[in-house]
């Protein structure tokens, strides 16, 4: 992807790097936080829900002050917000201080991903955005892949808390290069051409900002599939946000080195699934129309995560396991493109506050998940259980990945005549 709007998307990669670097890193200081601080399952489980639980109430409003402000500004903001409190992480002196920490640090990451997605509406037209957000997720994936490692690499040598010191710097430096070279209007940027303008503006021109249609936004079945939709996909994802090392050291038995590059692979499957996601529900949406191409493909996806999760449970082999267990991640994955043009293809001018709300219900979905696990194992002593429990959430997806009708805007009649992109027509 050439010129200036492949730099956006450079910038959009590297942010999802940094965000689930300084997101994962926990996941992986969680043994040696819980023996540093005397906190059992349960309270661990709170920690992690902590972030999530901020992350999934500020993301409608940072969302919607992406829309409104636009994103250079409000993605700056988040990211050094967050930068400072994933290094005061490695200042918790208890359990109290690192739920409020953690909690905070939620609050400041919300919208990060809205705001991508409001700077995506603006940069490329509809034909580019799957393949856009598989490449913003593949960052995501990286990240993810790499935090595990790193973070257990720097635990031993240099101890948990300066390992989130290492991490919130990178940040910084992101904010930084953001602010001085990103501009929320394509035609605003130095570097801009008119070929690549008129590339980027190919289906019309971007319709004016008007104030959000909260009422016609609410009041239509689309916002709550997607949402509902979305919920599913977070609950699944944080397990391997915050337990799946844990699960691999303590349950499986591999080694903290083992253990590090299983807690890896399902990022790493995940990422090329995103890549390989993104250019398919272009692909398919080209040819065969967007309910082909989002939803048929999307509800394929997570019946596929929810069926390697069960295999899971049926074999005993500890490295059978991780690897259905990173398949099911992967196989999730492959809809995140379809998850996240989704929402511009039917709002366009509104893609902050729709992506707000469903990232908010996925990341509500990622509050209960942990909570969910570390409640089975406490006071079950069930690792299955959950597995269990997520296949079902899994397969609930699916089913409202086919209630979404990706071809009607939501708030048709507040902005559709300012809005000329066809989206009941296949992506040409």
């Amino acid at each position: 992807m050439p010129n200036t709007r492949g730099r956006v998307l450079a910038f959009a990669f590297f942010l999802a790097v940094v965000t689930y670097l300084d997101r994962i890193c926990i996941s992986a200081a969680a043994p040696a936080i819980m023996d540093d601080l005397h906190l059992d399952m349960l309270q661990m489980s709170v920690v992690f829900s902590a972030f999530t639980l901020a992350y999934s109430l500020f993301e409608v409003p940072s969302g919607w002050l992406g829309d409104v402000k636009g994103p250079r500004s409000v993605l700056t903001r988040i990211v050094l917000w967050w930068s400072a409190f994933t290094m005061l992480t490695g200042a918790a002196a208890g359990y109290q201080s690192l739920k409020v920490i953690r909690f905070l640090f939620g609050a400041g990451e919300a919208g990060a991903f809205p705001n991508v997605a409001r700077s995506f509406s603006r940069w490329f037209p509809a034909r580019e955005r799957g393949r856009a957000n598989g490449v913003l997720f593949l960052g995501s994936r990286l990240g993810g892949m790499l935090s595990a490692p790193i973070a257990l690499l720097l635990i031993a040598r240099w101890g948990w808390r300066a390992s989130f010191v290492a991490f919130g710097t990178l940040g910084i430096v992101w904010a930084a290069a953001w602010w001085t070279w990103y501009r929320d209007r394509p035609e605003d940027h130095a570097a801009m051409t008119t070929e690549e303008l008129s590339w980027i503006q190919q289906d019309g021109p971007p319709p004016p900002n008007r104030a959000t249609p909260w009422r016609a936004l609410l009041s239509g079945r689309n916002l709550y599939a997607i949402c509902a939709m979305y919920f599913a996909f977070g609950y699944g994802l944080y397990f391997y946000f915050t337990w799946l090392p844990t699960y691999l050291i303590k349950e499986l038995g591999f080694s903290q080195f083992s253990g590090g590059l299983f807690a890896a692979l399902p990022f790493l499957l995940a990422g090329l699934a995103d890549l390989g996601g993104g250019l398919l529900t272009d692909r398919l949406s080209r040819d065969y129309g967007l309910r082909v191409g989002r939803c048929y493909l999307g509800a394929a996806a997570f019946a596929c995560g929810a069926a390697f999760l069960l295999a899971s449970t049926l074999t005993a082999a500890p490295v059978a396991k991780a690897v259905l267990i990173a398949c099911a991640l992967a196989s999730a994955d492959l809809a995140l493109g379809a998850c996240w043009a989704v929402p511009i293809d039917i709002a366009p001018n509104h893609a902050g506050v729709i992506t707000g709300c469903m990232n908010t219900l996925g990341n509500l979905g990622g509050l209960v998940g942990p909570l969910v696990v570390g409640y089975a194992v406490q006071e079950l002593g069930s690792w299955t259980l959950p597995f269990y429990v997520t296949a079902g959430v899994y397969a609930f997806g699916a089913v409202m990945w086919l209630a979404i009708d990706p071809a009607k805007e939501l708030a048709t009649e507040q902005f559709a005549s300012s809005s000329p992109v066809q989206t009941h027509r296949p992506v040409r």
